[in-house]
């Protein structure tokens, strides 16, 4: 204990010395960048240098690019023949969203109360190779060059080179509707305390289907890039559909990390004997994917394709072939394979015209993994051959596009022959085994010719001239006006979507919680998490006319404060969001889901009572 306390006396002078000569020098700001001339698309280096101990800094706006990562914090102390520096500087990476020439402005920095401003600076964008500047903007993700890593421990630099989020794609030239798959990836070697989600891709352009996992928690892998090992969890797996042809982009996946590390401590103990830590919040987010979509060739498309592209097969079935008239038989057609299944419409297919058909019931069995979607569907229809006869079902001709050969495939299925013979024109008609419920009598589409006492009345004692006649005379026009009004004012109530957004808020988020609680009564904490989340969500969207894009955090308690919401429901709906999107990857301790379901009902009912 002597010992330490002598140090610390020795060590005083001498860092009284150093603070006298940094106060004395005279404080810089400069902006520098990595490239003035960049691709659309391509990452690049921004960085604010200061020659002091920084206070408070506002970045200049970043009008025309995109902000990949940042800020970036380090800071470095040298001293040279006696000569102390301090410096710190705070970087971002940016991308290129647009060909053009801009000119990012100074950013402020306050040292010691006084606010010093850096240089502008100008950047040129050009047209670029889009797959290489994927593979840049990927890069810069990733983290710096080595300039200053090597020398600066535990700062910003450190954390932007070990915690990055990487969008990986297994197709970035594929047709219109073709699959393809995308996962996004967390690595990190750096200690993480919290997380917090601040924006899902947008997936413009595409049908999505994600990938649900079965494990509620969150499977850590080790993976090396570059000889470099890191702890990687999926975040998230989707599935993909392109629906229309060209450059399309899959926005990133931003995210708030709070990490923990190492940090220099004012307590001169603390410098010599260690101890000391902070936790810091970086956001990082995954950079943009181009996916070059090529449309579905002309040549040879067959006259009734109607979107289908992967790998199929079809099998047409009949429950009989002999049968009486007005009995019913089951119909049924299965396409199988790999491919965009669930896009697939209900084929027509050409019955014979003295044959009564109903819509067909579709039974999906299909799965959905890395490889892309699986399975079959199954399209059942009921018929009724209402006169005897011989009838034929011609063939089902299924037309698909198979994006490995580039070509049409045609599949026909088999023809059918029917035989009717005479049935009982008032008996039931039979129901089908796919559990149809409307069970139709011939009798009731048809009436036939009564053969029972008819109900006769004398001459003059008809209902013509009535008092009942008279009063039917006039419900008439009452009954429209009545109709008239009740569509005037249904109108006059609905106009306003906002407003009809508004009323219909409550009753979808209640929706959304009776899920839930059914979720939470099967014990499925995943999806009952998932459930809130949504729930909230919408009920938010709704409620604020807030559209889906424009959706987060921050932009919620802005339009809370609007609608003179109170800071304490605002800020227990901001814990109760954070923690059903932390369940969502990882178990929460400390509070339990009915206490959450119950919390999300109260924060709804209370922007209610006060909205």
């Amino acid at each position: 204990m002597k010992a330490k306390y002598f140090i610390a006396y020795l060590m005083f002078p001498v860092l009284l010395f150093w603070s006298s000569i940094l106060f004395a020098n005279d404080v810089k700001v400069t902006a520098s960048v990595s490239k003035t001339e960049v691709a659309v698309g391509e990452a690049f280096e921004i960085t604010f240098t200061v020659n002091g101990n920084a206070e408070r800094f506002d970045p200049p706006s970043f009008a025309g690019f995109q902000v990949i990562s940042g800020p970036n914090q380090s800071s470095s102390m040298t001293s040279i023949n006696g000569n102390t520096t301090v410096s710190m500087s705070l970087s971002y990476d940016l991308v290129g969203t647009q060909e053009g020439e801009y000119t990012i402005g100074a950013g402020s920095i306050v040292v010691n109360g006084k606010v010093y401003k850096s240089n502008a600076l100008k950047i040129k964008v050009v047209k670029g190779n889009p797959a290489q500047s994927s593979s840049q903007s990927r890069a810069a993700a990733r983290g710096r060059t080595q300039t200053n890593v090597q020398t600066v421990t535990g700062n910003a630099a450190d954390v932007a080179k070990n915690l990055f989020i990487k969008a990986s794609v297994n197709k970035t030239n594929p047709y219109q509707g073709e699959q393809l798959t995308v996962s996004y990836k967390l690595y990190t070697n750096v200690n993480l305390v919290d997380n917090s989600l601040d924006k899902l891709p947008d997936f413009n352009g595409f049908w999505s289907q994600e990938i649900k996992n079965t494990n509620p928690n969150v499977e850590w892998a080790i993976e090396k890039i570059k000889g470099v090992s890191y702890h990687v969890a999926t975040l998230k797996q989707i599935i993909l559909f392109p629906e229309r042809s060209g450059n399309l982009v899959l926005d990133p996946l931003a995210m708030t990390f709070l990490v923990r590390q190492a940090a220099p401590s004012m307590d001169i103990f603390d410098q010599f004997f260690g101890g000391s830590y902070k936790d810091t919040k970086y956001k990082i987010s995954s950079a943009p994917v181009n996916i070059h979509v090529r449309p579905l060739p002309e040549n040879g498309k067959p006259a009734g394709f109607q979107g289908a592209v992967g790998q199929f097969s079809v099998q047409a079935s009949l429950d009989k072939t002999q049968l009486k008239a007005n009995e019913a038989l089951n119909y049924s057609l299965k396409i199988s394979g790999t491919g965009n299944l669930k896009l697939l419409n209900a084929p027509t297919v050409n019955f014979p015209a003295d044959v009564e058909k109903y819509d067909p019931k579709v039974e999906d069995q299909i799965s959905e993994s890395l490889t892309g979607v699986s399975g079959s569907r199954a399209y059942k229809y009921l018929l009724i051959p209402r006169h005897e006869g011989s009838y034929t079902i011609e063939p089902f001709q299924f037309s698909y596009f198979n994006p490995v050969s580039g070509k049409y495939v045609s599949l026909p299925s088999r023809a059918f022959q029917i035989k009717v013979s005479k049935g009982d024109p008032g008996a039931n008609v039979t129901a089908y085994s796919g559990n149809q419920q409307d069970i139709k009598m011939l009798n009731k589409d048809i009436m036939y010719i009564k053969t029972t006492d008819l109900a006769l009345s004398e001459n003059g004692k008809n209902f013509y001239g009535s008092l009942g006649y008279v009063l039917s005379m006039l419900l008439g026009p009452a009954l429209f006006g009545l109709a008239w009004w009740s569509k005037k004012r249904y109108e006059e109530k609905n106009k306003d979507l906002v407003q009809v957004k508004w009323r219909k808020a409550n009753k979808i988020a209640a929706r959304h919680l009776a899920f839930a609680a059914k979720q939470l009564a099967a014990g499925d904490q995943k999806a009952f998490y998932e459930a809130i989340y949504k729930g909230l969500y919408g009920y938010l969207s709704d409620k604020l006319n807030i559209s889906a894009a424009e959706l987060n955090i921050e932009h919620i308690r802005t339009s809370l404060r609007a609608i003179n919401i109170n800071e304490e429901l605002i800020g227990r709906l901001g814990n109760t969001l954070e923690l059903c999107e932390m369940a969502r990857y990882a178990p929460v301790p400390g509070s339990t889901e009915q206490e959450v379901f119950d919390q999300s009902k109260s924060i709804i009912n209370d922007i209610e009572t006060h909205a």
